[in-house]
C-alpha cells in the first residue's frame, strides 16, 4: 500500500502562544531602543555637520581607562568594544534560546530562517566583491553589508505604525539572530589583531569557570560580574574583538528553568540587560560611530568609489535578493507552504527591510577600514543604504498594512478577557496555545 503523503508544514503560521509572548517582549524593548537609536544617529549627523563638529571629534577621541591593564581607550572604542559587548551578550542569549526552545531547535523549523539568513549574508558579500572587483577597489569590506539591524528595522515599523503579524516579526527576529552569529564569526576569524595567546588562554579559562558556575547552579551576581569583566578584558588584550566574549557568555548561560525557578539565568540576565543594550549601549555606539561629514563631495565619492558603492548595493540589492530567493527556494525544497493569509510580497518586504544594516555594519566597517578617510565613506554608505532600504520597505509594508491590520486584530482578539487570544482556543489551535 502506498504511503500517505507527508503533510506540508506552514511557513509564517501562527506562533505558539508562549513563543509569541517571548517574541513580543523582546521586540517591544528593541522597538523602543530602535527609536532611541534613530535619535542618536540623527544627533550624531547633525553634531558632525555643524560648527561644533570639533567638539564632537574631541569627545570621540578622548582617552581614559586603566593603561596598566591595556585598557586606555578612546570614547569611540569604549562604545564599540565595551558597550557593544552587552549588545552581543544579549544576542548570544537570543541565539541560545532560539537553539533550545525557538525556531532553530529542530532542523525542520530551522531550515527556512537559516537558509534565508545565510543567503542574506552570502549574496551581499558576493555583490560587494563583484562591485569592487570590477571597479578595482579593496575587497576587505566584504563583510560590511552582511548584517541586519533589528532595532533600526523595528523602529521603522514603529514610525510607520504598522500591525505586522507576530509570525512576520518573529521571522525577522530569527533572521537577525542568525545574522548576528554570522557577524560575530566574521569578527572573530577575520578581524583579529596580533594574538596574545597567554591572554586568550586566560579568557578561555574564565569561560570554563563561567560554564562550571552555570553547570553547578551557582547563583549570585558577585560571581558573574567580576568574572565577566575579566573575560572581556582578557579577550580584548588577547587580540580578538571583545564583543566575542559577550556572545560566548550569552551562549553559556542556561536558558531552561529548573523546578521552582521563575526564570532561567539567561532569562533573568536578558531581562536586566536588554533595556541597557537597546536603550543605552547601541544608541551610544551610534552616537559616536554615525557622526560623518555629509557634503556634496562626500556623497559623490560614495557613489563613485567601488567600496562604498559595493556596500550600498550589498545592503539594498544583495540583502533583498539573498533573503527572498533563499526563503523561496528553501520553502520549495522543504515542501513548506506559505501561510494562505499572507503572500510572497510580504516576504519581499521583510527582505528589503533586512537591508537596514546599521549597528553591526558600522562596527565591521571600522574594523575593515582603520583609516579615518576610508571609514568615513563606508559609514556614509551604510547610512545611505539603510535609509534607502527603510524607504523602499516602508512603501511595501504600507501597501499591505490593511491586510496586516486584519490579521493582527484576528490574532489579538480576546472577547472573553481571559488573557489568551480567542484564536488559540479554537480546536485546531489547542497545541499552539500550550506548546513551549
Amino acid at each position: 500500500m502506498a504511503a500517505a503523503p507527508r503533510e506540508r508544514s506552514v511557513f509564517l503560521d501562527l506562533l505558539p502562544w508562549p513563543e509569541r509572548v517571548q517574541v513580543a517582549r523582546a521586540l517591544r524593548t528593541e522597538t523602543v531602543g530602535g527609536l532611541v537609536l534613530l535619535a542618536a544617529a540623527v544627533v550624531a549627523l547633525v553634531w558632525a555637520n555643524t560648527p561644533f563638529s570639533g567638539t564632537y571629534e574631541q569627545i570621540r577621541e578622548f582617552h581614559f581607562g586603566i593603561p596598566a591593564l591595556g585598557l586606555d581607550l578612546s570614547v569611540e572604542h569604549w562604545t564599540a568594544d565595551g558597550l557593544l559587548s552587552v549588545f552581543f551578550l544579549v544576542a548570544g542569549i537570543e541565539l541560545k534560546r532560539e537553539l533550545v526552545v525557538g525556531e532553530l531547535r529542530t532542523p525542520a523549523t530551522a531550515a527556512l530562517p537559516v537558509v534565508a539568513a545565510v543567503c542574506g549574508m552570502a549574496v551581499p558579500a558576493a555583490l560587494y566583491l563583484a562591485t569592487t572587483g570590477v571597479g578595482g577597489g579593496s575587497a576587505q569590506g566584504w563583510a560590511v553589508p552582511m548584517a541586519t539591524d533589528i532595532a533600526f528595522a523595528l523602529a521603522v515599523l514603529a514610525v510607520l505604525s504598522t500591525h505586522l503579524p507576530s509570525a512576520l516579526r518573529a521571522f525577522l527576529l530569527t533572521l537577525a539572530v542568525v545574522d548576528d552569529l554570522g557577524a560575530i564569526l566574521v569578527i572573530a576569524f577575520f578581524f583579529t589583531a596580533d594574538l596574545n595567546l597567554l591572554a586568550l588562554g586566560g579568557a578561555l579559562a574564565g569561560l570554563v569557570v563561567f560554564y562550571l558556575l552555570q553547570r553547578y547552579r551557582v547563583r549570585g551576581w558577585w560571581w558573574y560580574v567580576p568574572l565577566g569583566l575579566a573575560i572581556w578584558a582578557l579577550t580584548y588584550n588577547g587580540g580578538v574583538h571583545a564583543t566575542v566574549a559577550g556572545v560566548a557568555m550569552g551562549l553559556i548561560l542556561r536558558t531552561t528553568r529548573d523546578p521552582g525557578e521563575k526564570a532561567s539565568p539567561a532569562g533573568r540576565t536578558e531581562h536586566l540587560l536588554r533595556p541597557v543594550s537597546a536603550g543605552v549601549a547601541v544608541p551610544l555606539f551610534a552616537l559616536f560611530a554615525a557622526g560623518v561629514s555629509i557634503s556634496g563631495a562626500v556623497l559623490g565619492e560614495v557613489f563613485a568609489r567601488p567600496e562604498p558603492l559595493g556596500v550600498i548595493l550589498g545592503l539594498v540589492v544583495g540583502k533583498t535578493v539573498g533573503i527572498f530567493a533563499g526563503t523561496y527556494l528553501a520553502a520549495r525544497f522543504t515542501r513548506a507552504r506559505l501561510n494562505p493569509d499572507l503572500a510572497w510580497a510580504d516576504v519581499l518586504a521583510l527582505a528589503v527591510l533586512a537591508g537596514i544594516g546599521f549597528t553591526v555594519a558600522l562596527l565591521i566597517g571600522e574594523l575593515a577600514f582603520p583609516s579615518p578617510a576610508d571609514s568615513e565613506h563606508i559609514k556614509a554608505a551604510v547610512l545611505i543604504a539603510s535609509l534607502l532600504a527603510a524607504a523602499v520597505a516602508a512603501l511595501l509594508v504600507k501597501r499591505r498594512n490593511g491586510i496586516y491590520r486584519r490579521l493582527w486584530e484576528a490574532e489579538s482578539r480576546d472577547e472573553d478577557a481571559d488573557g489568551l487570544p480567542d484564536i488559540y482556543q479554537q480546536p485546531d489551535r489547542g497545541s499552539a496555545a500550550g506548546e513551549t
